[in-house]
């Protein structure tokens, strides 16, 4: 095999046309701002991930090795990428669902009543917790109380005792009293002998487990999709080590389906759809919205405002569509979502709380009564995301060559969770599909990948407790600050791409920005020169690329 077949861009231009992939002539050919239509895009020119990635071309050889550089591909009638990539992500489902099964395991008591077996701390020592189990009970779905009109009383009778709403947005609190009505409606057919019976909890996870995997799949979907040339890389997505052990963790693979489809409309020109599609995700969590302001600072240098402000405003007009209803009729459960996180101190595996246990910090506030709003810590945070949010802009503004939406967009969430107070273990499967598209480099993703899913690990027996033969809690933190670091890096090795396009695995392909729709080829108006003011740029359109209309998707995408 060739030198120019071990890397995307890794052939020189002065060799012989013949001596080079049909990839890298292709990419001569076409010029870095010219925008592939997947449409019509050959299969043979696919990035093939055998020739590129070292790990993949390692692996390869159990299935007889790397592909050929004369070997035809995209002729078979059913397996494509994108089929391949779905499956993976079914059997990495199927996989996680199992290593959760644990905690819906029963036993019959001495009355001869079936109970959740969570004895021994089974949730801890078999690692399957899953905060899907015990909110079917701690929010009442199990007994039909309604999201954010019902209410119950905890800690009562002591001096904590407070009145508790839902406390998850409208469409992951809608989500889970859908599915505990479906619940119910199983359990009565269950009645009758037509289908199988189990315990309500154990109905409800199961039911819920099908949908957040439904979610995931939408998501390998999306990305498989953006990634254009590099279908391939959807596998990290389907199969990451994260989505094992946290796709049934928690209910966040809904925002990140929203997020990566609304990705995708935007990247097939359609800004009314990617911005419902945001809102949507922002009702169900907050972080799909943060999608806006990467796209604000690339439609502001590349002159395409009138676009963002359509998804914007579609993005505001279908969160108050949700949100609305459910503020006017119960104002006071659709604000416990926001009275809890202001009132939220910093959690375990949060940067200040790893600074607090390893040099006696009191926190920002100090020592706090229940109940008491850590003013000092919300204000660090909220200021801290916002410098890194302008840092970011800066980034965007000034780089030599206009950054992919995908990159910024990583940069963004990523910066948000390293500034945030809290960093549920879930939330790092936000990540995953944004890094695959901002950073197609298998070998650092997975490592990520797979160290963050460690951290479950040492999470667990830290929660186990130390009477129990559990960790202490320096080494929960301790693979904390690894994950960080390894996100850090993550973050470096982004910017390093921003500034030397060079290197961009995708843009080495041949593309300018797969994800960028109205961006992706078009010319710059404004960057900002770090010694002036911002000023116009005489780059031309490349080719067609320049020239297709903000309003109208590319010919043969649908």
């Amino acid at each position: 095999m060739s030198t120019a077949d071990d890397g995307a861009g890794g052939g020189s231009t002065d060799r012989p046309a013949a001596d080079r992939s049909p990839l890298a002539q292709d990419s001569d050919r076409i010029g870095p701002g010219h925008r592939v239509d997947t449409a019509t895009l050959p299969p043979e020119q696919r990035i093939a991930p055998t020739r590129t990635e070292g790990l993949a071309r390692t692996a390869s050889r159990l299935f007889g090795g790397p592909l050929g550089r004369h070997a035809v591909v995209g002729r078979h009638w059913f397996w494509s990428p994108l089929r391949v990539g779905l499956l993976l992500a079914v059997l990495a489902l199927a996989l996680g669902w199992g290593l959760k099964a644990p905690c819906i395991q029963q036993y019959v008591d001495d009355q001869g009543v079936a109970q959740l077996d969570w004895s021994g701390n089974r949730q801890y020592v078999a690692m399957c917790y899953s905060d899907i189990v015990p909110l079917y009970s701690a929010e009442h779905l199990d007994i039909g109380a309604f999201p954010y009109r019902d209410s119950w009383v905890e800690d009562e009778g002591t001096d904590q005792e407070q009145v508790r709403y839902m406390e998850y947005p409208v469409i992951t609190g809608m989500f889970q009293w859908l599915n505990a009505e479906l619940t119910r409606a199983w359990l009565g057919v269950a009645e009758t002998g037509l289908v199988p019976t189990a315990l309500p909890v154990a109905v409800y996870f199961t039911i819920t487990s099908l949908w957040l995997a439904a979610g995931w799949l939408v998501t390998v979907w999306a990305v498989t999709l953006l990634a254009r040339r590099r279908p391939w890389d959807a596998a990290l997505v389907a199969i990451s080590p994260l989505v094992l052990v946290h796709a049934f963790t928690n209910f966040d693979t809904i925002a990140t389906a929203f997020a990566t489809a609304g990705m995708l409309a935007w990247a097939r020109r359609r800004p009314v759809l990617a911005g419902v599609l945001i809102g949507l995700g922002a009702a169900a969590k907050l972080y799909p919205l943060f999608l806006l302001g990467p796209l604000l600072i690339l439609c502001l240098r590349a002159g395409r405002l009138v676009p963002w402000l359509r998804a914007a405003g579609a993005a505001v007009a279908t969160w108050t569509a949700v949100n609305l209803p459910i503020a006017v009729l119960y104002p006071d459960g659709w604000r416990e979502f926001y009275r809890l996180n202001s009132e939220r101190i910093a959690d375990p595996d949060s940067i200040y709380n790893v600074i607090s246990r390893f040099t006696g910090w009191a926190g920002f506030d100090g020592p706090l009564e229940p109940g008491q709003t850590p003013v000092v810590l919300n204000t660090v945070t909220a200021v801290l995301f916002l410098l890194g949010c302008l840092g970011i802009a800066f980034v965007g503004l000034t780089a030599a060559r206009r950054p992919r939406v995908a990159q910024l967009a990583f940069l963004v969430v990523a910066v948000f969770l390293l500034t945030n107070k809290v960093w549920s273990p879930q939330y790092s499967l936000w990540l995953v599909p944004l890094a695959v598209l901002a950073l197609p480099r298998w070998r650092p993703l997975l490592a990520w990948m797979a160290l963050d899913a460690l951290v479950w690990v040492p999470r667990m027996f830290f929660y186990l407790g130390e009477d129990n033969k559990g960790l202490p809690v320096e080494w929960f933190l301790g693979t904390v600050v690894l994950r960080d670091l390894a996100v850090i890096m993550l973050c470096v090795l982004v910017l390093r791409d921003v500034y030397r396009p060079e290197g961009d695995r995708v843009r080495s392909s041949g593309e300018d920005d797969p994800a960028g729709g109205v961006l992706d080829g078009a010319p710059d108006v404004v960057r900002w020169n770090l010694t002036r003011r911002a000023e116009p740029m005489i780059t031309e359109p490349s080719s067609t690329a320049g020239s297709a209309s903000t309003d109208s998707p590319p010919s043969g995408v649908r």
